[in-house]
């Protein structure tokens, strides 16, 4: 696994790259001061563990998520999106940042704060004169108290108590006690931010909404307890992999414990496919019946078109494929997530975009609408100008990473590039081990090519090109 010293020397080269952020700071002002009258308000949903085919507008027949559909539908929908660390603390770091793992630091699930010298995209909105809050579940280090907030209301954990959740209030940067509730986690949650919502103000804001659910122990709603019930769950096709063998998989694989059926964070591991993903499905329900409100309330009180929505999640999630539950590792399940943009000033309803978009792209996207200078030295490109049409010049590879190990779920560390075709995975500690899938011919990746005659010239290629996105992002090589 890379080493903390690794980290610093990114954190350094991001700092000399980028300008100062008291310049970015000064010129957000500027910028405040000339488009006071056009920016909009900014709502921003991120879903838990939410992949990009649970949604009915992704073509799921159980799961109906009518309200995620609305942003998609009539706004923009980026169906090939992803994540660059599937993993919930290093995921939202990225969302916050726009920069990667080994640029934040935070690797882990650990406590690995951002770093203070780094902007996160609310900090400059904030200073731009938008309000800012941040509402559910933060899990970034200190849940990101640190940070200077209009309200705030969360929790800093995998998760909390589903019927009694725990969450700490705060006010102008001032923070309660933590106090406990009574009611489904996501519901107080969304009762509390309309709360902070419905009040009255003169600056735009800017809210994240953060859910919960659907993550472990996947508790339901009382509402939806007998939800699904005779509904039949389709096995995935690749359920059964693992008593076959895995003659083309490598033991990194094979070996990592998130398996349905294996108990290794507790008692409430899933105990088969039929459990997992229907109270995955019934969280997930609840999510979209609480984006509703939010949606229902800013078009009552005729804020809906004067608000940019986003809707994504912080990694994708196994439902079953190789028996695998939880997400870390690279392959389609884990990385993809949904992604979708609603501003009508802006964007042309029904747009639907297939270029390969990133977590890392959501602050820069955000801040290009408010009209504030993104930073120099961010990793993520502003999706706007691809949103409202084409952008010749957009990415046609990227670079994924993973470092949490030795740690929950034994998946080993492992790095990869993912191009609009192809993809190769590098698991980093000896004995090394690779997977290389065409994803054109094979969408399940279920036949590794790697090592296999024919493949050298593309196996080397690819392995070049990690060496240069590291280099081109900072990483120590």
């Amino acid at each position: 696994m890379e080493n903390s010293r690794d980290v610093e020397t990114s954190r350094r080269r991001f700092l000399q790259a980028g300008t100062s952020v008291a310049g970015a700071l000064t010129s957000s002002l500027k910028a405040a001061q000339t488009t006071s009258n056009r920016r909009p308000n900014i709502i921003m949903f991120l879903g838990e563990g939410q992949r990009a085919d649970a949604l009915s507008l992704a073509g799921n027949s159980i799961l109906q998520t009518p309200n995620h559909d609305r942003i998609g539908r009539e706004g923009v929908y980026f169906r090939n999106a992803f994540v660059t660390n599937a993993l919930c603390a290093p995921a939202r770091a990225v969302t916050m940042t726009g920069l990667y793992s080994h640029t934040t630091g935070a690797l882990g699930n650990k406590n690995h704060p951002i770093p203070k010298s780094m902007p996160v995209f609310t900090d400059l909105l904030r200073d731009a004169g938008y309000e800012i809050a941040l509402c559910g579940k933060a899990h970034i280090g200190n849940g990101l108290t640190d940070r200077y907030w209009d309200y705030y209301f969360g929790f800093n954990a995998p998760a909390t108590d589903y019927y009694r959740p725990k969450f700490i209030e705060g006010r102008q940067g001032q923070y309660e006690a933590v106090k406990e509730h009574r009611g489904y986690c996501d519901d107080v949650m969304t009762d509390h931010a309309l709360s902070w919502l419905k009040q009255p103000r003169e600056k735009p804001f800017c809210l994240l909404v953060w859910f919960q659910a659907p993550h472990a122990p996947f508790y339901r709603a009382r509402r939806h307890l007998d939800l699904y019930n005779g509904v039949p769950i389709p096995k995935p096709a690749t359920f059964d992999d693992d008593l076959k063998g895995y003659p083309g998989k490598p033991r990194a694989f094979a070996d990592a414990d998130n398996k349905i059926g294996t108990i290794v964070m507790g008692n409430d591991d899933p105990r088969c496919v039929e459990e997992l993903v229907k109270d995955y499905y019934a969280g997930l329900v609840d999510v979209d019946e609480n984006m509703g409100r939010f949606l229902d309330y800013l078009a009552q009180s005729r804020q809906l078109d004067d608000t940019a929505v986003m809707q994504t999640s912080d990694h994708g999630f196994f439902l079953g494929e190789w028996r695998m539950y939880d997400k870390r590792l690279m392959h389609e399940p884990s990385i993809r997530v949904p992604m979708m943009l609603r501003y009508p000033k802006l964007f042309k309803a029904g747009t639907v975009v297939d270029q390969m978009v990133l977590n890392l792209d959501i602050a820069p996207t955000l801040l290009e609408l408010a009209g504030v200078p993104i930073p120099a030295g961010t990793q993520g490109r502003s999706m706007v100008k691809l949103a409202k049409g084409s952008d010749p010049s957009w990415r046609k590879d990227w670079l994924y990473e993973y470092f949490e190990y030795p740690g929950s779920q034994n998946v080993r560390p492992h790095r990869g590039v993912r191009t609009e075709r192809y993809k190769l995975i590098h698991y980093t500690l000896p004995p090394e081990e690779f997977e290389l899938y065409d994803l054109n011919n094979d969408p399940g990746e279920t036949n590794n090519l790697y090592g296999m005659p024919g493949h050298a010239d593309l196996t080397r290629s690819l392995s070049e090109r990690i060496v240069e996105l590291r280099r081109e992002t900072g990483e120590a090589v």
